[in-house]
């Protein structure tokens, strides 16, 4: 019996340091935080994004982040955030004075503090992976490898690309987000970011013609090695 209650004591004290250490690392990573911490005031789901009234430092302010369950209360965290002045949503049907869209947000704080490269504007392309696929190179077109192997020389010229979306953000900026792969390049540039008009489809090969830019920096982290601007849609093929 007395055995039962001292493993029981022991147990206690295990989850007690347990806890502790928890909080004592959490304390730690919020000291070299250097991000932004928030506290969830109201939560609005939309088609695409989760629409955030949240209190930082005394002051409230709105941002959107990638639909997700969101309690008001939660205490979010994040580095990197694009604020637009005058957004119309077109998926609520309100405007708002200024919002922050915020390309990753935590649960945890991140020691890193959303690191960037020396341009001070560099990120990396979060959440994507090369595809085991092979898209055929449109007559007159090229391949996302060879724009980035000669991308100075493609800086504000017209090009026709295929590949296959992996990834679409509507209505940041007034237009439309989307990346695009068709097999081509290596570990790190095998990706291409599109900007568009047109409504695209997550698993459509599609056809695109649009204008290059190489090295274009839209703010708050928001750098382009290289990016297709202003596309437009030559053909669709659902797969």
């Amino acid at each position: 019996m007395k055995l039962n209650k001292l493993l029981i004591v022991l147990m206690m004290m295990l989850v007690s340091i347990a806890c502790e250490d928890k909080e004592e690392k959490k304390t730690k990573q919020e000291a070299a935080y250097s991000g932004h911490k928030v506290t969830v005031l109201e939560a609005i789901n939309g088609g695409t994004y989760t629409y955030l009234k949240v209190s930082e430092n005394g002051s409230e302010h709105w941002a959107a982040i990638t639909k997700r369950e969101t309690k008001v209360g939660e205490v979010l965290y994040y580095s990197d955030a694009l604020e637009m002045k005058n957004f119309e949503s077109k998926e609520l049907g309100r405007s708002f004075e200024a919002i922050s869209f915020v390309s990753k947000i935590s649960t945890e704080p991140n020691s890193m503090g959303g690191a960037m490269n020396n341009k001070g504007a560099k990120k990396d392309k979060p959440g994507l992976s090369k595809e085991n696929i092979s898209i055929e190179v449109p007559k007159g077109g090229v391949t996302i490898a060879e724009l980035y192997s000669n991308r100075k020389s493609y800086n504000e010229k017209t090009v026709m690309v295929s590949g296959k979306i992996t990834k679409v953000n509507n209505q940041i900026m007034n237009r439309n987000w989307a990346h695009i792969q068709d097999g081509t390049g290596d570990s790190k540039n095998f990706d291409l970011t599109i900007t568009t008009n047109e409504n695209l489809k997550v698993g459509d090969v599609v056809t695109l013609k649009g204008t290059i830019a190489v090295d274009k920096d839209f703010g708050a982290g928001y750098f382009y090695e290289i990016i297709l601007e202003s596309a437009t849609v030559i053909s669709t093929k659902e797969i």
